[in-house]
Order: C-alpha cells, then sequence, then structure tokens
C-alpha cells in the first residue's frame, strides 16, 4: 500500500531517546513510532514518567506527516522490527488487523481492567475496533483528534471591521454557524488590506500528495450530510457519494477554494495552513485540533489574537476525524514491555497528564470533568467536534481508496477538470474496482 504515498519530498526521521541519543537500544528499551509534531513532542515527556516507573527505556521514531504513511506501512508491510509500539492512523485499523501487523488486545486488556467503556465511544469505534463496532480491539484510543478552525479575534474584533460587516450581510462578524457563514467572512477578507496589508479570507487544505484535499473536503462534505453507503457494510455507493447533496458541498468547497483563499495555494496541508495563518495572509484557516495548544501559545498570533471555532455545520453538525489508536506491533520481539506501556498509558492520571501537556486524550475521566470545557479556549469545541466525527474508509485497502479521492477532489476543486457530479460518479468508479478486487462487491 505504501507506493501511494511516495512523494517527492525526501524521508527525514527523527530519532529521540531517553537517554544518550545515537547509542544503541538496550534490552530493555522500546520504540514507539508516530508522525513527528507538536502531540509527539508531549508524549515524549510524558512517557518519562513511564520509564521512571518501570526503568524501560523510550526510543521514539517519528516521521514528517507527508511522509509517514509511506514509511510506516511499508515498516508493516515489510514485517519490519523498527517498532514496538504504533501510533498508526485511524484508517489502518483495518489493514492492521487483516493483514497481522497488530496485536489483538482482547484477552490482555480482560487480563489488567482495561475497559474500552472508560474511552469515548466514538474513538473506539474508530480508533480500536475491526471490523467496525464489533468487540474486537487492536489499539487503545491514544490521541483524539478533529479538523476544526481558528480565526483572528483581533481582526473579528475590529470596530471598523464589525460595521462594514453587518452592513453589508446583516449580522455581527462573528466565528461562522454554517459553511455558507463562512464563506461570506471568508469573501469578506479577501483581498481586504489591514494594517497596510493586503489579507486572504481563508486557508484550507488542497494538497494532491497524500490525503490533504480529503481531508479538507469532507470537512465541507459530511456538514451536508455525506456518506460513503447507502447501507453501512454493505458498500452500495450510488446515490450516496454522488447525491444531490454531496455535489452541492463539492460545488461550495471549490467555490470556497476559487473565492478565498491566498494566491497559489494549490497543493496545502497542515503546514501550509500554519503558515498562512501565522504569516498574517488570512483570517481564518482550518487544521487538525492537534495544532491549537501551540497556536494560542504563538507570540506572533496566539493569546488574545487567536480564537477556536468548530467545523460549522450545513445540513448537520460534523467534522472530519484525525487522531490515532496505540497498537503493539505483531513483529516485535518486546510485546509485554510493549504491553506494560498500553497499560500504564491507560491509567486515568496518566491520561489528565497527557492533556496537561499538550495531547488530546479519550480518556471519559478526563473528557467528563466538569473543569474540562474551560481547560483551554478550544477544550469545549474540541468535545464539540468529537460528538460529530465521520472518518474515511478504514478498509485493508484504504491506500487505493485515498488515492482515488485524492486524485478525482484535487482534478476537479483544483484543476478545473469537470464537474463534481462526474468527480464522484468517477469515484465510485474507481472504488468499485478496488471492492470488486477485495471480494467484497
Amino acid at each position: 500500500m505504501n507506493r501511494f504515498f511516495k512523494t517527492a519530498v525526501p524521508l527525514v526521521l527523527a530519532t529521540v531517546a531517553s537517554g544518550v541519543a545515537g547509542k544503541a537500544a538496550k534490552a530493555e528499551d522500546i520504540t514507539l513510532c508516530w508522525a513527528a509534531w507538536d502531540p509527539a513532542n508531549a508524549l515524549v515527556e510524558l512517557s518519562k514518567d513511564f520509564t521512571a516507573e518501570t526503568g524501560v527505556g523510550m526510543k521514539f521514531e517519528f516521521v514528517p506527516w507527508p511522509n509517514f504513511a509511506d514509511r510506516m506501512l511499508n515498516e508493516l508491510n515489510s514485517g519490519g522490527k523498527l517498532c514496538d509500539l504504533m501510533i498508526g492512523d485511524s484508517q489502518w485499523i483495518g489493514g492492521g488487523a487483516e493483514n497481522g501487523h497488530y496485536v489483538k488486545l482482547n484477552e490482555f486488556f480482560d487480563k489488567e481492567n482495561i475497559s474500552m467503556d472508560d474511552f469515548a465511544p466514538a474513538t473506539v469505534y474508530a480508533y480500536s475496533t475491526w471490523p467496525k463496532g464489533e468487540p474486537n480491539y487492536y489499539a487503545l484510543p491514544a490521541m483524539g483528534d478533529a479538523n476544526g478552525w481558528f480565526y483572528r479575534k483581533d481582526w473579528f474584533a475590529r470596530p471598523d471591521l464589525q460595521a462594514a460587516f453587518k452592513e453589508k450581510y446583516g449580522r455581527d462578524l462573528a466565528p461562522p454557524k454554517t459553511q455558507l457563514e463562512l464563506k461570506d467572512i471568508a469573501e469578506f477578507f479577501q483581498g481586504r488590506e489591514i494594517d497596510g496589508q493586503k489579507r486572504y479570507g481563508v486557508a484550507i487544505f488542497t494538497e494532491r500528495g497524500s490525503e490533504g484535499i480529503t481531508m479538507g473536503a469532507t470537512g465541507a462534505l459530511y456538514a451536508w450530510g455525506f456518506k460513503y453507503e447507502n447501507t453501512p457494510g454493505k458498500y452500495d455507493m450510488e446515490g450516496a457519494v454522488n447525491s444531490p447533496e454531496a455535489v452541492e458541498a463539492l460545488e461550495f468547497y471549490k467555490e470556497l477554494y476559487k473565492c478565498c483563499t491566498p494566491p497559489g495555494y494549490t497543493d496545502s496541508y497542515m503546514q501550509e495552513s500554519l503558515d498562512a495563518f501565522k504569516s498574517g495572509q488570512v483570517a481564518m484557516a482550518m487544521n487538525w485540533f492537534a495544532f491549537f495548544p501551540g497556536l494560542y501559545k504563538d507570540e506572533q498570533v496566539g493569546g488574545d489574537k487567536i480564537g477556536f471555532f468548530v467545523n460549522p455545520g450545513q445540513k448537520v453538525e460534523a467534522s472530519t476525524l484525525g487522531g490515532q489508536g496505540i497498537s503493539v506491533i505483531a513483529y516485535s520481539d518486546k510485546k509485554d514491555l510493549a504491553l506494560q506501556y498500553i497499560k500504564w498509558f491507560a491509567q486515568p492520571e496518566v491520561q489528565k497528564k497527557w492533556w496537561s501537556l499538550g495531547g488530546y486524550s479519550c480518556h471519559v475521566a478526563v473528557l467528563n470533568d466538569p473543569g474540562f470545557k474551560d481547560s483551554q479556549p478550544f477544550a469545549a469545541d474540541f468535545l464539540l467536534a468529537m460528538d460529530g466525527v465521520q472518518d474515511f474508509w478504514q478498509e485493508p485497502a484504504y491506500a487505493e481508496l485515498l488515492l482515488s479521492m485524492q486524485k478525482r477532489l484535487h482534478d476537479y476543486v483544483v484543476a478545473d477538470q469537470g464537474t463534481a457530479k462526474e468527480a464522484l460518479d468517477k469515484l465510485i468508479e474507481d472504488w468499485t474496482e478496488v471492492f470488486q478486487d477485495e471480494g467484497k462487491l
């Protein structure tokens, strides 16, 4: 599957050891593999407690997001022993289970009295189970995440902009409640001069090479009620994937891209969105909640200058799911130590510290705490998002399915090829072929 994630960016691995970097792993070291981003740094800090309590050293292999799937799916498919633990994307759970990459954890959970009822149901369903919704667990929910939004709160509060917006739209300039309101605000800021600089409306995902445009466009598709199947588990896609609502949502996403993004914004994902916002180019940007703690702390655009909002609904309230579960790799020679880490990580007190350091706990002891909503300026929106998350296919053929959606969406939205209906019709054709090859149609 890894061949579908080739990029022009050279592979860079970041290795972090809780000890002296560069020394060979000791017999009591285990290696955890994940993406290289802010939450991974928080996990390094958190894991020092595990080493202090158990004497087991932690090594980490963190791979930049553009290369993460390519590198790690190749590692799994080759039966490699680099990783004892892996925090793999939610979409990998089907392949991890069916291809024997991940250890099934049910017996271990029963032995150690680890209950999946202690974790938010949406995260258990998305990050842990295969087949979906069945009580077969191949990961512990580790990092809750969804695609959300942040905005220049200081710009929104300016009396001159408030007055101009109200005159044009008849309502206050405030975080949008619908996708159409989002577009109004983006159009209002597009090309507007603020403090002597030309600004733009919005930073959204358009990246072609990995998963970017799919993760961005589904924020609109889900808000219009998009479904992958008419009947869950039946792969009956005609009339669901290409429904009138899906066509309308995809047309909307293209309009938002065309009207209101910075110039040359044709291949953008997480980093480009962050860059556009931090540099003061845009009034609003989409990105994963995982980045919100760092944004809030940013000296240039954080603090009082930044605000956050959940993905606006349209016909329904919904958000694109991110996040991952943590799994024990079947090829590891240290599965017993890896399981010891899972047991430690599942503890409520560890989960509370995980949240305090910048990770997104999925444990109900954290999420249901009366003080959680006020613990960070984005915490309440995170809870709202996780109540309505939807995920991409979690099938073993996930990579092929994603490749098709990336192509069809980018061809239509960015490259101006065909209509939204044609793009979605072709996507059904692509996916039908994949599922036929898999013996599921």
